[in-house]
């Protein structure tokens, strides 16, 4: 199938297939879809709640029979894969996901699909867990031409199944490239943006400072991040302009800040005394370890929507962004290039989604 005068086809004739469409990403995509009159195939391990346009898929990513049974009655015309399983090992990783990616492409072989979309992230750029800005990289602002860097990476392996895919059957493929995404999503592996609304609303509850985690450089250098919807507006205007097909993408909101700038305002929303760097990190996984009962109390105080710590927090990987020891900003020229103009203040993004996850009771 394809759509040549894409940016304005008739957004009724377009089915998205959304995997992964609860976490952060795909949540986001599941909006921006559904806003503009898409009809959507919603696949995650759990249904999300009711939306008009959206129908729920479940079916194990790991296994090419569940997902060839789920898919064999739909019709996607376009793909946004978000979805990722962490492993305790980079091999683990790379034979999961890039699994994942190469199953649910072989499941759809026989589909008249236009387009994939491919949500990767800076770790093309850093490294693998294991190695993670640890080796040799490319300066910084991270430019969508630098080679691959010379270790297994599970991006890597996802990016070669999506390639493989679309040389055999046919369709147009986009990989975007995001920095720490921030948005809307509960019991996520990666979710800087309430993982720190948590931390605020623990310290408040006990008197205690709101203390920034991670390293000096992190402090004091510049850094960039990703909002949800602006990622989802990046895949959708990929995966429907002709001229931004079969490239990769970095994805980032477009301007830049330093946490000692940021850390401040922060707080201030959330009226706590702050403390930033001082001497060496201070990880969230040591500083928060035990509070569950804490937080379980609060949430039967306030009449909280989620009373487990663990669907609210992912200490592990805010530790990790916030304490490494390199400057890690992204280059948003190839999408200006090819005509992508959507941005974000990165503040306003932390705000809105603070707001947002205050209506819906995630935190008093």
């Amino acid at each position: 199938m394809t759509f040549p005068e894409d940016q304005t086809a008739d957004s009724a004739a377009r089915t998205a297939l959304v995997v992964g469409a609860t976490g952060i990403a795909g949540s986001a995509l599941v909006e921006k879809l559904t806003s503009e009159g898409w009809s959507v195939l919603a696949l995650s391990r759990r249904p999300g709640a009711d939306r008009e346009g959206v129908r729920w898929l479940s079916a194990d990513l790991t296994s090419l029979e569940s997902l060839s049974a789920v898919l064999v009655p739909e019709q996607p015309t376009h793909v946004f894969f978000t979805a990722w399983s962490r492993q305790d090992t980079e091999e683990e990783n790379i034979a999961v996901n890039a699994g994942m990616v190469r199953d649910l492409l072989s499941a759809l072989q026989d589909k008249d699909v236009a387009h994939v979309a491919l949500m990767t992230g800076l770790k093309h750029y850093l490294g693998p867990f294991e190695a993670y800005a640890a080796g040799q990289m490319a300066d910084t602002p991270f430019h969508e031409e630098e080679p691959r860097l010379p270790v297994r990476n599970f991006y890597y392996a996802q990016e070669d199944e999506l390639f493989a895919a679309a040389a055999k059957q046919g369709f147009t493929w986009s990989v975007h490239r995001a920095h720490t995404v921030i948005g809307h999503a509960v019991g996520n592996a990666m979710n800087m943006g309430l993982t720190l609304a948590t931390q605020a609303t623990l310290c408040r509850e006990r008197g205690e400072p709101f203390v920034f985690p991670g390293s000096e450089t992190q402090w004091n250098g510049l850094t960039d991040m990703t909002d949800a919807g602006l990622l989802a507006e990046h895949m959708v205007w990929a995966a429907t302009t002709p001229g931004a097909a079969d490239e990769a993408f970095n994805i980032v909101n477009g301007d830049v800040f330093r946490w000692r700038w940021m850390w401040p305002k922060l707080a201030a929303y959330f009226g706590v005394e702050w403390e930033g760097y001082s001497q060496a990190p201070r990880p969230l996984e040591e500083a928060m370890a035990g509070r569950e009962d804490q937080w379980s109390e609060l949430a039967r105080l306030h009449g909280l929507a989620e009373p487990r710590l663990d669907r609210m927090a992912s200490w592990w990987h805010t530790d990790g962004d916030l304490g490494r020891d390199i400057e890690v900003v992204t280059d948003m020229g190839k999408s200006r290039d090819a005509g992508f103009t959507g941005y974000r203040r990165t503040l306003e993004a932390f705000v809105s989604l603070f707001d947002r996850y205050r209506a819906e009771n995630l935190i008093p």
